[in-house]
């Protein structure tokens, strides 16, 4: 059976280790009390020895079952203890940083959320979240470690995406180029009806008969432009053997589109011709009739607006709720939500739009948030709630069914541009929040 952890992309190599796996490698002193050693200081924090002894076994482990899967001639020994260790703590270390890191601005992981994603994990491995500790047992893992490791990667991965993927900018050609990919790639699902004009030319045409054929098809064009009839048009001038048909090639499969033309025919509306397109066989004038295929993603969408207080170091959690309790008692009697969330939200994206977050799709938002505005009506106001962000106040302002193809692919685009230059561009921000932190190595 796969491993359970392997779902969630945490390794029995994980280098974190929980305290009560790092028991297991403490030793007893003279009073029968267990003992550990500071392998590092990092901002507030600590990165024991202990923690530094399990890291390198682990990845010792690691090592060694990656050596066994691979042919003899291509074993190799393994690294001096020394580069291991090293290698192991600075592992050690960016890790305490990034997870004070996300406590700092506030983001957590409750049971639920945490339960949904071993319940999943679970699931794929046919067995239930009641089983799993049991399961985990047996391949020797300790299920309370676990969960917290598992808590604390789904922490970083939220901090990656606020910190790191979130703020990685698409410049207008990438967006231009992967909309054209998309596009085209969208089309080979589709069926195309098409009809097409030949002005052909002979095997060995000499320029007096190539210049001959392009003038007519350039004069076949215009008249189209003038509003002439293709199929008329296909009768009398076509040389394709469909020209008794008016030049109908009928229907096509986007992916069955002849090539010369495919390009073409996948960015035209119903009703449009192309300009003469040159080939060794003559000059082709290509029309595109109907289209049809998978109708269109309709998804009935919320506007909503809020306000987001944060806390932080100054403002804690207590004190950021009973402000933003002042600040639904305000809106309530009658200050305006838009003037509000302009001067005092967080959420420094929707503040310029006086809380605005636009139209926005089921799922888009994390559970506790959506779970709040599903359950308003237009125009109601929510009482203050919290997030895994903080403390929101929302208003539903509409709502609406929406054709999302065009925002689905331009959304996807975004996500794919973001994800091509992610692993660059966090490697960058662990260099600077490596260098922006207090570090003190103690072996």
């Amino acid at each position: 059976m796969k491993r359970i952890y392997a779902f969630i992309l945490i390794a029995t190599t994980m280098l974190v280790a929980s305290p009560s796996a790092l028991t297991q490698t403490r030793e007893l002193g003279g009073t029968g009390e267990l003992l550990d050693g500071v392998a590092a200081l990092v901002n507030e924090g600590v990165v024991l020895r202990s923690q530094l002894t399990l890291g390198v076994d682990n990845a010792m482990k690691n090592f060694e079952r990656f050596q066994a899967q691979i042919p003899p001639q291509q074993r190799r020994p393994p690294p001096p203890l020394s580069v291991l260790q090293e290698q192991v703590l600075e592992a050690l270390i960016l890790h305490e940083i990034q997870i004070q890191r996300a406590r700092l601005i506030g983001i957590t992981v409750g049971d639920d959320q945490l339960n949904q994603l071993l319940a999943a994990g679970a699931e794929s491995n046919g067995i239930t979240l009641e089983q799993m500790p049991a399961t985990l047992a047996a391949e020797g893992i300790n299920y309370a470690a676990f969960r917290e490791e598992t808590r604390e990667q789904m922490m970083l991965d939220q901090l990656s995406q606020r910190e790191v993927v979130a703020t990685i900018s698409v410049a207008p050609r990438e967006m231009e180029l992967c909309l054209e990919r998309s596009t085209l790639n969208a089309s080979q699902d589709l069926d195309y009806n098409i009809s097409h004009i030949l002005i052909g030319i002979p095997t060995s045409a000499t320029s007096e008969e190539m210049d001959e054929a392009q003038s007519l098809a350039d004069e076949v064009y215009q008249r189209l432009e003038n509003g002439g009839s293709f199929a008329e048009l296909a009768l009398t001038y076509s040389d394709a053997q469909t020209a008794l048909e008016g030049g109908s090639l009928g229907w096509r499969e986007g992916a069955l589109l002849p090539t010369l033309f495919a390009d073409t025919v996948v960015v035209m509306s119903e009703g449009d011709h192309s300009e003469p397109i040159q080939s060794a066989s003559g000059f082709h004038i290509v029309r595109l009739n109907e289209s049809r295929g998978a109708p269109p993603e309709m998804i009935d969408q919320l506007q909503i607006r809020h306000i987001l207080l944060e806390p932080n170091e100054v403002l804690d959690d207590s004190n950021a709720e009973q402000r933003l309790r002042g600040i639904y008692e305000q809106i309530v009697n009658g200050d305006d939500f838009a003037a509000v969330a302009q001067s005092v939200s967080d959420d420094t994206v929707s503040a310029a739009d006086g809380g605005d977050m636009g139209w926005v799709d089921p799922g888009q938002f994390v559970e506790e948030f959506e779970e709040v505005v599903l359950g308003l009506e237009i125009g109601e106001l929510s009482e203050p709630f919290r997030t895994r962000f903080g403390w929101h106040i929302a208003e539903v302002l509409g709502s609406r069914s929406f054709d999302t193809t065009e925002v689905d692919m331009e959304r996807n685009c975004v996500a794919q541009i973001r994800a091509s230059k992610a692993e660059e561009e966090e490697e960058l921000w662990l260099r600077r929040i490596r260098d922006e932190a207090f570090v003190d190595v103690r072996m």
